[in-house]
């Protein structure tokens, strides 16, 4: 009995420094670290919307291949853009016209004038001479009444013709016809209509992989109906969700270590805090809780810090958004203020450049157009 006393007491005592070398290990280990496992591989997700309507004719890219930017990844047929700019291009073409018309018109109205003041002379100088006629009864007092009749209805007349001609050249003299008001708004709705049929080749605004493709050939789309998605795994990062409890110690710039379940305890990726969210996950919920209400219930909230990843780590290694990660940050090293970020605005996913040369070649349809329709403006003007 002595003896088996004995060894249970050995056998406590073994579990027991065990136990005790085990906690102080982790404590140790652990003391200078928070950890959450309420943490997530995030990235962006580029939706790729159809810019015009039309019907899809072809598509040239499925889920999981990746694409580059700039590539073409639906085909719209582009028959209602088509007509819409032939319709644009037509009223251009009518509206130059219309202002060769005008401008034409002026000079006829300044004959009108001279042709009415020259029978207004005629007349007055008939007036003249029926009055003298009239004194030595050649001719009656009705014929001289008559005359001057005349004269006001050629006076009125006159009028009439200058404010017509004043109104017609305050709607195109003292602008070019390539600039007037008119003008400039039919080309604004060549150019509106020329990038609508442009736009009939859905292209990859970024370099990524295709997620979510939901066009469908025959599909009659409306401007605005969601295609796809493209997901540039290159520009990835972690957003974890510490408690209020945790984040006293948490700074930009500190080292953080990702462990991915995916993949994994044994594989680490390593990053860097770039940032506290300003604000708990609550407070841009759909529906913020209202804690004036009366019931409220003290629950620790939660706040998320953005942390990057080394793009070594990612290469490597390849995550995809979504999953699910135990990320702890070293809060033993001093890093930035609170406030600061290190987050950066300047990768591809940020800003594209394909959509920065699509009127090229409207500007030449445009002044082709004009040139062929105040073809009889420049005649008149030789003539």
């Amino acid at each position: 009995m002595r003896k088996r006393n004995r060894r249970l007491k050995q056998v406590t005592l073994i579990i027991l420094l065990a136990s005790l070398g085990y906690f102080g290990y982790h404590w140790y280990a652990n003391r200078n670290w928070v950890a959450t496992d309420d943490a997530f591989v995030i990235g962006h997700l580029v939706t790729l919307k159809a810019q015009t309507e039309g019907t899809v004719v072809e598509i040239l890219a499925e889920n999981t291949q990746h694409v580059k930017k700039g590539d073409v990844l639906v085909r719209l047929d582009g028959n209602i853009a088509q007509i819409a700019l032939q319709q644009a291009e037509a009223e251009l073409g009518q509206i130059v016209r219309d202002i060769v018309t005008q401008t034409a018109k002026i000079d006829t109205l300044s004959q009108r004038i001279v042709a009415r003041q020259a029978a207004l002379t005629q007349v007055r100088h008939d007036l003249k001479r029926f009055i003298v006629a009239a004194r030595d009864g050649a001719v009656s007092d009705q014929q001289v009444q008559n005359t001057r009749d005349k004269i006001r209805e050629l006076e009125a007349a006159i009028q009439e013709t200058r404010a017509e001609k004043a109104g017609v050249e305050a709607q195109v003299k003292g602008v070019a016809i390539d600039h007037h008001p008119a003008v400039e708004k039919a080309k604004s709705r060549v150019r509106r209509a020329f990038l609508d049929y442009h736009r009939r080749n859905v292209v990859a605004p970024v370099s990524g992989y295709v997620a979510k493709r939901r066009a469908q050939v025959g599909d009659n789309v409306k401007a605005g109906a969601t295609l796809l998605a493209i997901v540039p795994l290159d520009d990835l990062w972690i957003e974890a969700n510490f408690l209020e409890t945790q984040i006293a110690g948490i700074r930009p710039g500190q080292s953080a270590e990702i462990r991915v379940d995916a993949y994994g305890s044994e594989l680490v990726y390593h990053g860097t805090v770039e940032g506290l969210n300003p604000g708990t996950g609550s407070t841009f919920a759909l529906l913020p809780t209202d804690n004036a209400t009366g019931n409220f219930i003290h629950i620790a909230e939660r706040v998320p810090v953005r942390i990057g990843l080394d793009p070594k780590d990612l290469q490597d290694n390849p995550l995809q958004p979504g999953l699910s990660t135990l990320t702890r940050i070293n809060i033993s090293e001093a890093g930035e203020p609170l406030l600061t970020s290190s987050a950066r605005a300047d990768g591809d996913a940020y800003r594209t450049s394909i959509y920065d040369n699509e009127l090229d070649g409207v500007e030449a349809r445009i002044e082709r157009i004009i040139a062929e329709n105040s073809a009889l403006f420049h005649q008149a003007g030789n003539k």
